[in-house]
């Protein structure tokens, strides 16, 4: 098995193995597991299933290291926005989601959609799928655009299976709530993210950068 055959096998297990434990395999497994139980042996499939991924990316990338096109100097700058953006929306999913379950309550009422959840409804998937689409941009490999189509394809799909499970849990007012916001970021126009999602996205946008070998983004212009 060659190495991108190997890493186009393990992808297609991480993003089956999510879908299938995720849908229809889930109230069995419950059923037979526990909610606890369950979890923990999503998680175990999900890191498995991501760390044959990684273990397989070198190969593949050895067999085809050539990039299929040349990014230059607008590629990166529209790539770092992109990280940045990407990271804001991923920190601020972390906290005051207005329609995430409370365990215990029923949902009756969603808040007016705020922060990174007035720019798109779904916005860590959103913060995903723009960090594999800026490693797409900056290394257009072959084994990279596996990689970046595989976490994009899941988390894009995986957000519109969301929809479609709350909208049969909650009906009228997750169509309400829909309504007030979009899929897409800045669908409903421009909106700004709270001030906690900024600075900490920002951060962790400075950081990721700055480790990166070598330093990359607003980095690269003090190399």
């Amino acid at each position: 098995m060659t190495g991108m055959t190997m890493l186009i096998t393990a992808s297609v297990a991480f993003v089956g193995t999510h879908f299938l434990m995720s849908h229809p395999l889930r109230a069995g497994l419950v059923k037979a597991l526990g909610e606890a139980g369950f979890t923990i042996a999503y998680t175990i499939v999900s890191l498995l299933t991501f760390g044959w991924m990684i273990w397989a990316y070198p190969a593949a990338s050895a067999e085809a290291p050539m990039p299929l096109w040349d990014e230059g100097e607008a590629g990166w700058i529209v790539a770092t926005l992109l990280m940045w953006l990407g990271s804001v929306l991923f920190m601020g999913s972390l906290r005051r989601n207005p329609a995430f379950p409370r365990p215990g309550k029923k949902i009756d009422k969603i808040d007016e959609p705020n922060g990174v959840y007035a720019i798109t409804r779904h916005p860590m998937m959103w913060g995903f799928t723009l960090w594999a689409l800026v490693h797409a941009i900056v290394n257009p490999t072959e084994a990279s655009l596996v990689l970046g189509f595989a976490l994009a394809f899941l988390a894009l799909v995986g957000a519109a299976q969301q929809d479609k499970k709350k909208e049969m849990l909650l009906g009228d007012l997750w169509a309400g709530w829909k309504a007030k916001t979009s899929f897409v970021p800045y669908g409903k126009g421009l909106k700004s993210a709270d001030a906690f999602a900024l600075v900490l996205g920002t951060l962790v946008w400075l950081g990721a950068t700055w480790v990166h070998n070598p330093p990359v983004g607003v980095w690269a212009f003090f190399g």
